[in-house]
């Protein structure tokens, strides 16, 4: 059987009469004349037609015929180029053999009106009269071949249009009638191809001496051979009765058997169009091929490239069949045109949808240069198709070619079976390498993987190059980690860098605690930092000893473990380093290494954080206060009175303390106690634990700066029941030593010890009772040194009042010299000379040499009368007060007990003076006692 007789027959075409022009549309069209018609040729907008009367016939879209006289006798070839306006024509103007070439340029005319003739040229190669067979111009109008029934062929080189600049040359002479002639550009090089009817030559006629190549040894007949459009390289088609064949310049190309004596071959956009007989003829009827006949054509299309047949339909007499504009137009005999239109794409398409032909619609589609959206559609159809047939494999590959125009949810619903979980993961790995999956289809494709238990395949996945990762990363490790393919998971998270995964899979899963840190030893700083901060807790319970180390690098000097140790100038800082305060926390029960991690950071970081000291301390305190053993417990009490006297915890004294006195730490908390000037609370401190002889040196020690302690010692001896008549007295010594309490407070304060006799305080009695007696014995003494100045100056007054006063004096009191007059006497025995007295003296009643004592006894004077006048109101209100403590209170903040200064020298009477202030500071404190 021939094997076109295996391809499928469809009717891609359709077929009608052409009809006249309105108003006639319903007659047929005929085309005008009577004389037969030639040879036929189509291009530029017009079917061109030639008759055997010499006139050349266009007929427009508008079925419009126009005519000329192209020649006297007879037309026998026509060439349209296709690109050009240009005509080229052979025919006959005399009688005989001597055919003549004629271009046409069409957009000219001449003084008929007719097209321009721009050359005219006698065909006939040499003076050998041949006639022509065929005729070929190449479309640069630089190159025109044109073949003889004797088997030579002439090209004309150069302008076609021209005579002045053509070349002829005769590049084949043989015995055999030429019967197709074609040009084929390939880059810079021009073949031409010449049919014969016993062979088929190409020529290279760029190159000198046209050098030929013999294609095959059997040609075809007249009209059998065309050229093809560049989606088939510009091949020759030659058909003969049995093959067609295909050829390239340099070789054979591919053969089809097509059986039918060949009439007429076209190529018309891809499709292969051969017009043959019923009933073979010979092959040397070439002449006759465009003679009437009564016997039956067919014509029939042929799709070379998906092998079906497009159209085939039976004419009577077909002269030639024309292409132009986008149809086919078969020209018969009896001068009628019937049109061959071809069918839109999406019918062609349905059609074979209809047949199930999927495969075919799908070449079809691509040689039609169908859209992507056009094409996933028939995709989806055919994979339809094959999955309700049951081939899910064959659907699953149609459903993989419509990714990116197919929503994805459309295949995955039908292969959620799992008997055809392969088939769903060989989509949604197709889906992935697209890059067009989201975290659902990568969850989908992972559980797919593990319900496969296809390790291979997962690995192959999951270790594809990174720039070559089509999934969400995110979603992948979820996924692996979910279904316990721990290894797997973290070696994604690990190649993607995804560290806070890893490292929640190493420690929460894997367990693998020594890979976790060395991994956070690898991360850049920030992130190191961070994920200590997150698992530090974890791995100090797991890995105690190697955690510390990193978190010492982190806070000091850190740097990647994989990468090299930069090099350092001397004296330069860190240039990443954590705040060591914030790992504080990390070290939850895990106090020893808490410890190791502070004392480092405090020796290579001076200025580390308070709270590392804070809680150094505190561990140390905490280390003393457990330590039985003696010695190492005096070491452990070193370092942490070491710590305190390093002059770190000023800013946070009272925290300090506060840790001194959890531990009970005896040494810190008096340390601190000093430090903070809180002398009252080393005393309270040593009255608490009963350290008699500690309070009495506590006195000794800082009594100068707070007088009180003396006083809170006493008292506290005083409720003592015990024996503490040394320490009694020894307080006793120092308050009277210094005049701290008056005697009878001493004695009241003492009556609150049961134990304390008249013998403690004996001595000090004794001893006041004789500084009293001193004390009054130094008032007379004075009272009557004053009474007799009193009464000596009395006797002055009066002698100067009754007597007169004589003035002896010879010098100046004031410069020493001897008195000249005028001179200024005073009757306290001082002389001055007038200048003198005039530059020193402040007043003129008054001497200057007794001013300054002057005015000491008359501020005495006036201290003396005040001090009267306020001592009598205060004893007034005092008796007369109800509640004699406020009036006492009122008058201590005006300030009326507070000692007298004059800012002048001793004066004989200042003791008396104090003696006096001090009785009545005794007689307040009697009276308030009493009305208490």
């Amino acid at each position: 059987m021939a094997a076109f007789l295996q391809w499928r027959r469809f009717v891609f075409f359709d077929k009608e009469l052409l009809k006249e022009p309105a108003p006639e549309r319903e007659r047929e069209f005929r085309c005008p004349g009577d004389a037969a018609f030639s040879v036929c040729t189509s291009g530029r907008g017009s079917l061109v037609l030639g008759d055997i009367e010499g006139n050349i016939w266009f007929l427009t879209r508008t079925l419009q015929f126009s005519s000329f006289q192209a020649y006297k006798l007879r037309v026998t070839h026509l060439f349209q180029l296709k690109q050009h306006s240009i005509l080229v024509s052979v025919g006959e103007d005399e009688p005989g053999i001597n055919p003549l070439v004629k271009v046409w340029n069409l957009e000219k005319r001449d003084g008929s009106g007719n097209p321009l003739c721009t050359r005219i040229f006698s065909a006939i190669p040499g003076n050998k009269p041949t006639e022509v067979s065929c005729l070929t111009v190449h479309e640069n109008l630089n190159h025109m071949a044109i073949g003889f029934t004797d088997g030579s062929v002439v090209l004309k080189k150069g302008d076609i249009t021209r005579d002045r600049h053509s070349k002829t040359d005769v590049i084949a002479e043989g015995t055999y009638p030429i019967t197709g002639l074609g040009f084929q550009q390939s880059g810079k090089q021009t073949h031409l191809f010449v049919v014969t009817t016993e062979n088929v030559k190409s020529y290279n006629v760029s190159v000198k001496d046209f050098p030929a190549m013999e294609l095959d040894n059997h040609g075809c007949s007249l009209h059998c051979s065309a050229l093809c459009d560049p989606s088939q390289d510009n091949q020759l088609i030659v058909a003969g009765d049995d093959c067609v064949y295909l050829y390239q310049p340099d070789e054979r190309g591919p053969c089809f058997a097509f059986e039918g004596q060949k009439q007429i071959v076209h190529w018309y956009r891809g499709y292969l169009i051969i017009v043959s007989k019923d009933k073979k003829s010979s092959k040397t009827d070439f002449v006759s091929g465009n003679g009437q006949s009564s016997e039956k054509q067919i014509l029939t299309i042929y799709d070379l490239d998906n092998k079906f047949i497009a159209y085939t339909a039976a004419f009577d007499d077909i002269v030639d069949v024309l292409a132009e504009w986008g149809s086919l137009y078969v020209l018969s005999s009896d001068r009628k045109i019937s049109i061959l239109q071809e069918k839109d794409t999406q019918t062609k398409l349905e059609m074979l949808f209809k047949k199930n032909l999927f495969v075919m619609a799908i070449n079809l589609a691509k040689s039609q240069h169908l859209d992507n959206d056009g094409l996933a559609e028939i995709f989806r159809q055919y994979g339809d198709h094959l999955y309700v047939k049951g081939d899910h494999d064959g659907a699953i590959q149609q459903y993989i070619r419509t990714i990116g125009k197919l929503e994805p949810s459309y295949v995955i619903r039908k292969f959620l079976d799992a008997q055809r979980i392969h088939n769903l993961t060989a989509y949604l790995q197709a889906l992935h390498r697209q890059s067009l999956a989201n975290e659902d289809h990568t969850t989908l494709l992972l559980n797919c993987y593990t319900k496969l238990k296809d390790s291979s395949k997962l690995e192959e996945f999951i270790k594809t190059s990174e720039s070559e990762v089509h999934f969400d990363i995110e979603t992948a490790i979820k996924v692996l980690r979910q279904a316990g393919y721990f290894n797997h998971a973290v070696y994604l998270a690990d190649k993607h860098f995804h560290h806070e995964w890893y490292l929640k899979i190493q420690l929460e899963d894997i367990k693998n605690y020594q890979q976790a840190l060395h991994y956070i030893g690898k991360l850049p700083f920030d992130q190191a930092e961070r994920n200590m901060k997150k698992y530090g807790k974890t791995l100090m319970h797991h890995v105690p000893n190697e955690t510390t180390e990193l978190l010492k690098i982190l806070c000091t000097d850190y740097r990647p473990s994989n990468e090299p140790l930069p090099e350092r100038e001397p004296g330069s800082k860190y240039e990443y380093k954590a705040n060591s305060e914030e790992f504080i926390p990390i070290f939850a029960n895990n106090s020893r290494e808490l410890k190791l991690f502070l004392e480092h950071m405090i020796q290579v970081q001076d200025n580390s954080p308070q709270g590392v000291y804070d809680t150094l301390l505190e561990l140390r305190l905490q280390d003393w206060a457990h330590e039985e053993n003696v010695k190492a417990k005096k070491q452990l009490q070193e370092d942490a009175m070491s710590l305190l006297k390093s002059g770190l915890f000023k800013t946070v004294f009272d925290k300090a303390l506060v840790l001194c006195q959890m531990h009970n730490f005896k040494d810190g908390v008096l340390y601190l106690y000093e430090q903070g000037r809180l002398y009252q609370q080393i005393m309270h401190y040593h009255m608490q634990n009963n350290e008699y002889a500690k309070v009495i040196e506590t006195c000794e020690r800082y009594g100068e700066q707070e007088a009180c302690l003396w006083e809170q010692a006493l008292g506290y001896f005083a409720r003592k029941e015990e024996d503490c008549k040394e320490y009694i007295m020894s307080v006793l010594r120092h308050i009277d030593r210094n005049n701290l309490m008056p005697p009878l407070l001493v004695v009241q304060t003492l009556a609150h010890n049961s134990t304390a006799t008249l013998s403690v305080i004996k001595d000090y009695l004794v001893n006041k009772l004789q500084q009293e007696s001193d004390h009054i014995a130094e008032d007379e003494r004075r009272i009557k040194q004053y009474r007799e100045e009193t009464k000596k100056i009395r006797e002055e007054i009066e002698d100067l009042e009754t007597s007169a006063k004589t003035f002896q004096k010879s010098k100046c009191s004031m410069c020493n010299s001897p008195l000249e007059l005028p001179s200024v006497h005073f009757l306290c025995g001082h002389s001055f000379h007038q200048h003198c007295f005039e530059s020193y003296a402040e007043h003129d009643s008054e001497c200057p040499t007794c001013m300054p004592e002057n005015h000491k006894v008359m501020d005495m004077i006036r201290a003396q009368e005040q001090k009267q006048d306020l001592h009598d109101k205060f004893q007034h209100q005092l008796k007369c007060a109800k509640d004699g403590f406020s009036v006492i209170a009122d008058y201590f903040g005006r300030g009326v007990f507070n000692k007298l200064t004059l800012i002048t020298d001793p004066f004989p009477g200042r003791a008396a003076t104090t003696n006096i202030d001090a009785g009545l500071q005794r007689d307040l404190l009697m009276h308030s006692k009493g009305t208490a």
